[in-house]
């Protein structure tokens, strides 16, 4: 057994390097079963170049804490690492604390996931579609064809919408008529054709209703569901369609009107005569 107390070098004996040999050793099967395990945890979550990613820095955390943990044994006195790495890491934290932001920022959005490829966004007033989601940045492409690179920090942080997260989309318009047209004939014509559009729903369903009574017309909300795929063609062609309809029955889409009305000398006498008694009161 005298063996195992016999000197390698400086201080340490034949044991302790088996410790920290040890270690090692069980830090890296450590780190590849938990790494495995992750991978087949996410591998239906997460695309599989992010899966990728995730599990080599899982990997490489729990090896150099490993690391760490052996140095002692072979003879490193981690006092003096710590402070020597104290410093240097605080420098490279300062130099590179946006790069650790966004890294950490990726990872979260991969698990997370809120936004997907090909999904219609607006990332903190920024709109387009997801092109791609790296481990840094995310790509859009706008809606006239630009590509944008965000940082993740931007996009973890940022107020997202995300149009195409839900199978069905609703929009609406707001149609005037004129005070003298009949509104039930109007409602009745606009439902007919959302009746004979395909792709607006018949659950959640389709709203026509009168809205409000404006200075120059009777205002008609009208409110439809859609797939997300169809909803701005169907949006674009039913407009048209309700405009081209009601005008070939009569029912127009009226101006703003204002009604002038011109005193005579009569009135302007009277209103003169007025102001006279009511000084003279």
């Amino acid at each position: 057994m005298n063996i195992f107390k016999k000197t390698l070098y400086g201080d340490v004996t034949l044991t302790e390097f088996s410790i920290a040999f040890l270690l090692i050793l069980f830090g890296l099967l450590f780190a590849k079963v938990v790494s495995l395990y992750v991978k087949r945890f996410l591998k239906d979550k997460i695309a599989k170049e992010h899966l990728d990613i995730i599990a080599k820095l899982i990997f490489y955390t729990i090896f150099v804490i490993a690391l760490i943990i052996a140095l002692p044994f072979l003879g490193f006195k981690l006092s003096g690492l710590l402070v020597t790495g104290g410093v240097v890491g605080l420098a490279i934290g300062f130099a590179s604390q946006n790069i650790v932001g966004n890294l950490i920022s990726g990872i979260f959005l991969i698990i997370e996931r809120p936004i997907k490829l090909g999904n219609a966004v607006n990332i903190d007033g920024t709109f387009g579609i997801v092109e791609d989601i790296h481990i840094m940045s995310t790509t859009l492409r706008t809606f006239d064809g630009i590509f944008m690179r965000v940082p993740n920090q931007k996009v973890f942080t940022a107020n997202i919408t995300n149009f195409a997260s839900h199978p069905v989309r609703r929009f609406e318009y707001t149609i005037g008529i004129r005070y003298s047209d009949d509104a039930i004939r109007a409602i009745d014509l606009i439902k007919g054709l959302i009746d004979q559009q395909p792709f607006a729903l018949k659950k959640p369903e389709p709203q026509v209703f009168v809205d409000n009574l404006g200075d120059s017309s009777v205002n008609l909300i009208v409110r439809i569901w859609s797939p997300n795929t169809e909803w701005f063609n169907v949006k674009i062609e039913l407009l048209w369609k309700i405009k081209t309809l009601l005008e070939q029955e009569g029912i127009e889409i009226p101006f703003p009107q204002r009604v002038i009305w011109q005193g005579n000398d009569s009135f302007e006498s009277d209103m003169t005569a007025e102001r006279k008694d009511s000084n003279a009161g």
